[in-house]
């Protein structure tokens, strides 16, 4: 045996030497991959507050998490690693839009600037990329002075370093995406392709004219023909997905608490997607619900970094040099803790933006009596909900500004509560800055006013999502003082809403009334389709404005009641 071996060995080395026959070469070894990802940012390269800026650790524990000063440090940390070669930092969706003031204010440059610090490499879009609309956006990435505010901090805008994915977003009518929809990279002998999607009903979310000219695509369909295409005309065998869609955690949870490694009762919008993703995508790395988990569904690993860049997922796979697909594959969402060092050029860049809006964030607009929060009845009905609603019907009230009855406010667009305690600048307690006004309405939506019959409203109210257990909020309008109405959920659909009346007085089917909301209603934003059948159409004040003018016209204020909206069955 040992001879004959020699023999094999011989023939094989004089057959190597031969003109015109190459040596065989070895096997490329397997290649480790780091995937680092972040969603649901939303501007916030301060570090965000109150519960906002906590991440749960255990029953009745909390740890301080977020600030891009922080995270900046982290991914550094986790990619200094070893055996971390090829690592990619990378995005969901929603790194911009719904912003806190100091980057809101500038139209969000200041976190695209930072991003580009940390060394972001791509990243999905999400709904509120297009909360300025598709222009906006591709300035967002190509750089360039806003048209209407100009560069505000005086330097040029150089835009988005990483690049914007966007498999299933395409100009209406065309088959042409607005931007890639993959990015395809070589690790040793194999090849990883990034998918990047937003949620199809991004339409339904965002304000229309964000969305004009566009179409949203069925995410299942679209990753799953990018797989076969990039498999037959690539080669490619392993893939990850940035969706912005996700799911939810839901107790009971076994550890007491919800844990961001776990995955705990998942249910949304996201799995419907997971069932019909094609078996050779190995990871989804969602976003949209601002929840953190970390699970493996059918063989595939599926996770979440909650919110606000208080957790970086660190995705870390082993891709077979033979199949060049992925063998091996783990994830851990890792808490940004504010217990490491600053990275001192994004302290540069947070100082500049911070000094640049200070004027501006730290003025005192007025007063509050005790908190205000978005915290809701088992009806849906909210004391910051009211408080807002009031405001915008204040504004809109006198007959020169639209001579609004009632005003209705979308639950989704309050961002963060008003706190009595809460110092932003040095403030007493109870006095608001225009900084915490804007984090409660960040995005400077204008006031409308549209004449409405009293069918309408109640075909409005009847399009309300309503919550169907205590923990499930649904999707219920705020209302202004003077407006009452029961529902029922037990009830059939289209049957739910009765009794609505305006300062005592039941509304007519045939009634005509003036009705205040902002203009992402004022064109059916969050399904609310109803608003579209409004007439007489008038323009008003920009939303946060009007809530500053009430709240410094009525301080200190007192929250209402919360007995406007009546829940029965």
């Amino acid at each position: 045996m040992r001879g004959m071996r020699a023999c094999a060995v011989t023939a094989l080395a004089i057959f190597a030497l031969l003109p015109g026959v190459a040596a065989a070469k070895p096997k490329d070894s397997d290649q480790h991959v780091q995937v680092l990802a972040i969603n649901d940012f939303h501007g916030n390269i301060q570090p965000p507050t109150g519960s906002s800026g906590r991440i749960t650790t255990g029953v009745g524990q909390t740890v301080d998490a977020g600030g891009v000063e922080y995270l900046k440090t982290w991914v550094d940390k986790l990619r200094a690693q070893p055996g971390h070669d090829h690592s990619y930092f990378v995005g969901a969706g929603d790194l911009i839009g719904a912003s806190p003031l100091v980057s809101g204010l500038f139209h969000d440059e200041p976190t695209i600037e930072a991003l580009n610090a940390i060394g972001m490499d791509w990243s999905s879009v999400g709904n509120h990329e297009f909360d300025e609309g598709i222009d906006e956006l591709q300035r967002m990435q190509n750089g360039g002075c806003h048209p209407v505010d100009g560069c505000q901090d005086g330097d040029p805008f150089a835009g988005a370093a990483f690049k914007y994915l966007a498999a299933n977003v395409f100009y209406k009518d065309t088959d042409r995406t607005i931007f890639p929809p993959y990015k395809v990279v070589k690790v040793g002998n194999a090849k990883l392709a990034f998918i990047g999607m937003t949620l199809e009903g991004t339409p339904d979310i965002v304000t229309p004219s964000g969305v004009a000219g566009l179409e949203f695509h069925d995410e299942a369909a679209t990753a799953n023909a990018l797989v076969t295409k990039l498999r037959q005309e690539q080669g490619v065998r392993a893939f990850v997905v940035l969706l912005h869609q996700g799911d939810q955690q839901n107790p009971p949870y076994a550890k007491g608490y919800q844990d961001v490694n776990g995955c705990e009762n998942l249910s949304g919008d996201l799995t419907p997607i997971l069932q019909q993703l094609s078996p050779d995508i190995d990871v989804v790395a969602s976003a949209h619900t601002h929840q953190a988990y970390n699970c493996r569904i059918d063989g595939r690993l599926v996770t979440s970094g909650s919110s606000f860049g208080r957790l970086v997922t660190d995705l870390e796979l082993t891709i077979d040099h033979q199949t060049k697909d992925v063998s091996k594959d783990s994830a851990t969402n890792v808490i940004v803790t504010r217990t490491v060092a600053k990275d001192p050029a994004e302290t540069k860049i947070v100082q500049k933006y911070e000094t640049a809006s200070g004027p501006i964030a730290h003025r005192v607009v007025g007063s509050i009596a005790s908190d205000f929060t978005a915290a809701q009845t088992p009806a849906g009905e909210s004391t910051l909900g009211d408080l807002i609603a009031d405001s915008q019907l204040a504004a809109t009230a006198p007959a020169d500004f639209g001579g609004a009855v009632v005003a209705f406010m979308n639950p989704g667009g309050i961002r963060a509560d008003l706190v009595f305690a809460n110092n932003d600048a040095g403030e007493a307690p109870g006095e608001v800055t225009y900084n915490e006004l804007y984090k409660v309405q960040p995005f400077a939506n204008t006031m409308v006013v549209k004449t409405m019959t009293g069918d309408m409203i109640r075909r409005l109210l009847e399009q309300q999502i309503f919550p169907a257990t205590p923990t499930d909020l649904g999707r219920i309008l705020q209302v202004s003082t003077g407006f009452h109405y029961t529902w029922d959920g037990s009830q059939p659909a289209g049957q739910r809403v009765s009794g609505i009346s305006i300062n005592g007085t039941p509304v007519e089917p045939n009634g005509s009334y003036r009705v205040a909301m902002n203009n992402f209603l004022a064109t059916g934003g969050d399904g609310f389709s109803v608003f579209n059948e409004g007439t007489d159409q008038l323009g008003g004040a920009v939303d946060i404005d009007a809530f500053g003018d009430y709240i410094h016209a009525n301080s200190p204020v007192a929250p209402a009641p919360r007995d406007r909206i009546t829940k029965v069955g």
